[in-house]
């Protein structure tokens, strides 16, 4: 790249231009005209025309980037749940209406073709979105960024539910093609496994370790665009698939083995075929291993050699640099950037962990001790030799700090080694990011300061200076603007446009919430919203959803603490107050219950729930009487784009972990921001939403985080509660009399007998608390003026958490990177 590469320019931004390009790529790169094309064919030529549009800005960043070599942000993420690109793109490149309007003149159906695109299931939930949302404001913002991850040939699963019961199916997104990716195998890399270490002299006479890889793969990078909106920079997504060093051996082959002729391509793709492979067996855990490594040494040797410029002196990297870690799962770039900077660059160790200290910063994205990941020391010593003998120098060193600042503490030194000795020899990651990074950081205030206080408190005491706090955010250009375009355009009648790069705008709607018109205006969007969700899940799933009735949403990964069985619980009670005759359905306000989730396909308890969910939703929805009042729906397979349908059609959000558990949360954060009231607890994110939305705009409940460790240290015995709650006993009791399993008693006793025996989230424990706030729900609701009033509220006082201001935050807080002008 030279100070004169010449630049393409974009398209001409009109409806003839438009159709021009899309004709052209119709013609050309599908090989097809108009009258032949398939639905598949005018999506993909639509995709590449509305690329064309934002390519010019993409290479411009990209050289300007290159040119001004000022210090980035690469985002290691191992998920990045991405949704739809064609919306995004069109918004980006301020192409929505020349695009309709274009497409109409020939006949097409802009809405059509968008449904024909399926979107990349890479990621499994609120970690793979907080990605997705960062990278986008990144480019809004102008930051210099690239983001890091696997190009998952499957991706997370596609669900279907038989007889209730979740099954798993491939999630084959790049059948249909994949016009938004650019491939370059010419920047291949190749990364090794296996094999052993051995020390060689080196050509300065020092005596240095070297790694011989028993097995080595290629790492080929597809790029994605990531626009700003409509700011003329486009950030890059880098995103690495495996390949064979060698896939074919055609001796092997001629030799009629076929299947052992391809057994090295097979391999090697296995890498980056599936995303989280089912690891509760050794091969699964050595594959999710694999992966790990695999990505992030991809990512750091295309970052030193295709990013820097020649000769760069690599002692001055942190000035060009950061590397935030995302979680725990790139954790081992931190050995691999000290393998590269002593094995392979010939730094000394000291100057090497000077350098690759100052260059990693490391977001923990969870309070639970079984998602801190380990890797046992056998399979990281016979998968990565080289670098768990880095590792064990790295705790060396660091442990000999702690002995000499503890004045020879050992049962600290055993708590904070980096290497587990119970119940096998493993190597705590978390533990490992938290020494090497120069700020580790929470993602909500009360999981900030649980991470300081409780998970990582030794590290806190020692370094308190690392620990910080970035609450996530949303990006409104996807969650509002895209999601929800009646509320946007109401917002933006009132306002102006402006609150879609300043969200802290939305202030500005408080005074509206007074005001009786806008109130109304605002529940015929609400509405509308509502009769488009009835129409989705009409067509995707045959369920039918009364659009007059309270929607009432708890989407989210199936997980235990989570807590959709305090949800489904709440759900029985109504049904067996209602057919017990204690409650007439003249009293009770109608509402649908919707829910949204995917089990871990090796998650045995998860997926029991997601079957009790479907069974109890049969019930409820063939009784005659209880039906006018209650259904459940529980679409299979959400994703991004049934979320965008959903959110803004919601009327009470549900956020109920227990207190203590949920890091942050983001879906909180996208009901509020489109109108949605929480019921929840003082939970991750949900405490600064109910302190901006306000107490009375806000449904909370249950145990706060030091009274349900309080219950817990004391220990928590869930039966009582079972037995001094008629109402509680009576709803388990109903679930294990099979009256929800066609009189099957067995069919749900597992979820029966861990509520009652263990119930480590303390489901019953605040089962009575969220039942009360539930009567407070139907309260609120039955004038459906005041909740306007407090819907309106959400929205104009949660611009806080847009992605932006997480941004800034970690601009400041953390990376002390800056945008670049213009």
């Amino acid at each position: 790249m030279t100070e004169t590469t010449p630049l393409i320019t974009s398209p001409e931004h009109s409806v003839e231009g438009f159709v021009r390009e899309f004709l052209r790529e119709l013609n050309f790169t599908q090989g097809t005209v108009l009258e032949r094309a398939t639905t598949n064919d005018a999506y993909l030529a639509l995709a590449r025309t509305v690329r064309h549009y934002l390519m010019s800005r993409w290479i411009e960043t990209t050289v300007d980037h290159y040119r001004a070599q000022p210090k980035a942000v690469a985002y290691l993420s191992a998920e990045y749940l991405l949704g739809r690109q064609l919306d995004n793109a069109l918004l980006a490149a301020d192409l929505e209406e020349i695009a309709a309007e274009g497409l109409a003149s020939l006949g097409l159906d802009l809405a059509e073709l968008r449904d024909a695109e399926v979107e990349p299931g890479l990621g499994n939930g609120g970690l793979g979105r907080l990605a997705a949302c960062f990278v986008d404001s990144l480019a809004t913002m102008s930051v210099p960024a690239i983001g890091y991850g696997i190009r998952y040939e499957y991706g997370i699963f596609r669900q279907r539910f038989a007889g209730g019961r979740q099954v798993e199916e491939p999630d084959t997104w790049l059948a249909g093609g994949a016009p938004w990716e650019f491939a370059h195998p010419e920047h291949a890399v190749t990364v090794g496994f296996g094999g052993h270490t051995e020390k060689h002299t080196g050509d300065d006479g020092v005596e240095r370790s070297r790694w011989v890889p028993g097995w080595q793969v290629l790492g080929v990078p597809y790029n994605y665009m990531v626009p700003g909106y409509r700011n003329g920079r486009v950030n890059t997504l880098r995103l690495w698939s495996a390949r064979a060093t060698h896939a074919f051996d055609l001796q092997i082959f001629n030799e009629g083995d076929y299947v052992d002729a391809v057994r090295s391509r097979t391999f090697a793709e296995n890498i980056s075929k599936v995303l989280y492979p089912e690891d509760s067996t050794p091969q699964g855990k050595e594959l999710r291993l694999q992966q790990q490594y695999f990505f992030v040494a991809c990512s750091i040797r295309d970052f030193v050699d295709q990013l820097l410029p020649a000769g760069f002196d690599l002692r001055r990297l942190p000035e060009r640099i950061v590397f935030q870690l995302n979680d725990t799962h790139p954790v081992v770039a931190i050995p691999e950037l000290m393998r590269v900077l002593v094995d392979e660059e010939g730094f000394g160790w000291d100057e090497a962990w000077d350098v690759t200290r100052r260059c990693f910063a490391y977001t923990c994205h969870t309070l639970l001790p079984e998602a801190l990941e380990v890797w046992s020391v056998e399979l990281m010593g016979r998968l990565l030799p080289r670098h768990l003998e880095i590792i064990y120098r790295i705790n060396e060193e660091f442990l000999a700090q702690v002995r000499e600042r503890s004045g020879g503490d050992e049962l600290l030194v055993r708590r904070m080694s980096i290497i587990a000795e119970h119940p096998q020899r493993a190597v705590r990651m978390a533990f490992l990011a938290t020494v090497a990074a120069t700020r580790v950081n929470g993602v909500a205030e009360l999981h900030s300061q649980l991470l300081r206080d409780k998970v990582l408190a030794d590290f806190a005491q020692l370094w308190p200076e690392k620990f910080t706090n970035v609450t996530n955010g949303v990006t409104p250009r996807r969650f509002v603007r895209l999601a929800n375009p009646g509320l946007s355009g109401l917002i933006t009648e009132a306002i102006g446009d402006g609150w879609v790069t300043d969200l802290d705008r939305l202030r500005e709607l408080e005074p509206l919430a007074d005001d009786a018109e806008f109130r109304r205006r605002f529940r015929e969007v609400k509405a509308a919203n509502k009769g488009r969700l009835v129409d989705v899940l009409r067509r995707r799933d045959g369920i039918e959803v009364d659009p007059g009735t309270m929607l009432d949403v708890m989407v989210k990964r199936l997980h235990e603490y989570k807590r959709q069985l305090l949800k489904l619980l709440h759900v029985v009670t109504l049904y067996d107050r209602i057919t017990a005759g204690e409650v007439s359905v003249d009293d009770v306000p109608a509402r649908t219950v919707v829910f949204g989730a995917k089990a871990a396909p090796g998650y045995v308890m998860a997926k029991e729930i997601i079957a009790l969910i479907n069974h109890v939703g049969a019930v409820v929805n063939a009784h005659p009487d209880v039906s006018t009042v209650l259904r459940v729906a529980f679409p299979a397979n959400y994703d991004v784009t049934v979320a965008e349908t959903l959110i803004p059609a919601a009327d009470l959000s549900e956020q109920i972990s227990l207190a203590g558990k949920e890091a942050s949360g983001t879906g909180n954060m996208k009901f509020a921001l489109n109108g949605a009231l929480t019921i929840g607890t003082d939970d991750g994110a949900n405490v600064e939403i109910r302190r901006l939305v306000g107490d009375d705009n806000f449904f909370l409940f249950g145990l706060t985080e030091p009274e349900a460790s309080a219950i817990a240290e004391a220990g928590y015995r869930p039966s009582s509660y079972y037995e001094e709650n008629p109402g509680l006993r009576r709803a388990l009791d109903l679930v294990a009399s099979g009256a929800f399993s066609g009189g099957d008693r067995g069919a749900f006793e597992p979820v029966v007998a861990n509520l009652l025996a263990e119930d480590r989230f303390m489901v019953l424990a605040d089962y009575q608390a969220y039942l009360d706030a539930q009567a407070r729900v139907e309260a609120a609701y039955a004038d459906p003026d005041a909740w306007s009033r407090s819907a309106v509220l959400n929205v104009a006082r949660s611009g806080f958490f847009s992605s932006d201001r997480s941004m800034r935050d970690y601009l400041d807080r953390v990376w002390h990177a800056r945008p670049l002008p213009g």
